[in-house]
């Protein structure tokens, strides 16, 4: 499996498939291997489209060949997390019931990739209606952390089947959303690389929303250059890149020497699992070795965004106003640990909600100002490592490890940051560590050139990593 055209870079994919060197039927194939191989064991997928996306891609081989090119997607094998609209596939949001067919007509995001007649490979799990950073689910089960060949650990939510499904050779590019993690969370815990885009530069109509303050879309894939990659495949038709003065294009990969770098000496480091913070720290000392200037940098802040997060955020409230007007009838089943958030929202009076959305604003603007002092901040991405399904059984252990899990990474939501992780080595347990590359708002495309830069220096996941013993 390691030998398979999946997991060929997206710019050697899109090479190869024009040169006619590789058939999208090949990478589709390839995929559908995998997913016989692994996929029941994996469990990535609530719903496989192998084969109607092995249909696509032969029709996408047809156009190829007669000099047809509809977008830099074409035929790549794409996963989609089950909380985007996608027409012909039932959405349930992680949920346990089917949401109303309005809930099977694409939105901007999924329509912009699907012009580009990728092959969906199918609609991989979520954390019910994305309100997790654990990925588990009492429905539908979770997915398998494909690092511990042993015990069953999460792979991190709410985007809980998107890493796994890159991982496991059934995807090359996976669609994930991220709240106050979940792209950024499933991507270091399943060691590929992910990116949080600015809030309001992709649409997020037709994705069934958790906060609607706070949702952005994402991308997970193997490399930093491959999100660069599908990023410049979809900004162009979805990004407000002209805000700010911001190009969406990606600008040339930076040298290192040229590039200051924040680094937070407090919250972030605190409580990390045994291995996090040494292979974060080493990544960073190694960055400053081949040139980078690291300075101490504190974001404004910090502690009042994470109290606010510990007292729910806007994200209760804003989920318990949609699935009261739109899915009242999906109340009464839902995931207890998803249950027990919404009712928390009951008890908000109007004012405290109005409050919390005025502090977010200032969080926005005192952060904004604080990252104009660098190019990027970083930070570990997870501090702990991914908790075994058993370790969560105790009560209260789940919301502890739930909330340690999404510490850091909430942070760029509630400062109104974009965000990057990408993996660089392996903590005590043997499981993958991730470094956080936080970046200014509306300069994802500032950011990936950066994270081009560092993975550049310090390798790919594949490199670092190899692939996990099971494969």
């Amino acid at each position: 499996m390691q030998d398979s055209p999946i997991f060929l870079s997206l710019r050697e994919q899109h090479a190869r498939l024009r040169a006619g060197t590789l058939t999208a039927t090949t990478l589709a194939e390839a995929s559908i291997a995998a997913y016989q191989q692994r996929g029941k064991h994996d469990h990535a997928y609530l719903t496989w489209n192998g084969e109607q996306a092995l249909a696509m891609a032969k029709a996408s081989d047809t156009v190829l060949a007669q000099g047809g090119d509809v977008g830099a997607l074409m035929g790549i094998a794409v996963s989609i997390k089950d909380i985007y609209a996608v027409p012909g596939l039932p959405t349930y949001a992680g949920s346990s019931q089917r949401l109303p067919k309005r809930w099977e007509s694409a939105g901007p995001v999924v329509s912009a990739l699907l012009k580009q007649l990728p092959s969906v490979m199918g609609k991989t799990h979520s954390v019910e209606f994305a309100f997790g950073g654990l990925g588990t689910n009492a429905h539908w089960g979770t997915p398998r952390n494909p690092w511990d060949i042993g015990q069953h650990r999460v792979p991190g939510g709410s985007s809980s089947g998107a890493g796994v499904s890159l991982v496991s050779g059934t995807a090359s590019l996976a669609l994930g959303t991220d709240t106050a993690g979940s792209v950024r969370i499933p991507a270091s815990m399943t060691g590929v690389a992910g990116l949080k885009t600015t809030a309001g530069r992709w649409s997020t109509q037709q994705i069934v929303p958790l906060s609607t303050t706070l949702d952005t879309p994402g991308l997970l894939a193997r490399r930093v250059d491959d999100l660069a990659f599908a990023f410049d495949a979809l900004d162009g038709q979805l990004g407000d890149g002209a805000r700010g003065g911001n190009d969406s294009r990606i600008p040339a990969t930076p040298v290192l020497a040229d590039l200051t770098f924040g680094v937070p000496e407090t919250f972030f480091w605190d409580d990390c699992s045994p291995g996090i913070a040494e292979t974060v720290r080493a990544a960073i000392k190694q960055l400053e070795g081949a040139g980078a200037r690291i300075v101490t940098l504190e974001l404004p802040g910090i502690e009042e965004a994470y109290s606010l997060f510990k007292l729910g955020g806007v994200a209760a409230a804003e989920l318990a106003a949609f699935l009261k007007t739109e899915l009242p009838e999906m109340i009464a089943s839902l995931d207890p640990n998803v249950a027990a958030r919404i009712a928390a929202a009951d008890d908000m009076p109007a004012w405290e909600y109005v409050r919390r959305r005025t502090v977010l604003d200032s969080l926005y603007q005192s952060a904004a100002a604080r990252m104009a002092d660098v190019d990027a901040v970083l930070t570990p991405t997870v501090a702990i490592t991914p908790p075994t399904i058993q370790s969560l059984q105790p009560e209260g252990a789940y919301s502890k490890a739930n909330m340690h899990a999404l510490r850091n990474t909430v942070i760029a939501n509630f400062l109104g940051l974009c965000a990057l992780t990408l993996p660089v080595g392996k903590d005590a347990a043997s499981m993958p560590v991730g470094l956080q590359v936080l970046g200014g708002p509306w300069q994802d495309a500032k950011l990936l050139a950066i994270g081009q830069a560092i993975e550049n220096e310090l390798g790919t996941g594949l490199d670092i990593l190899g692939h996990p013993p099971m494969l």
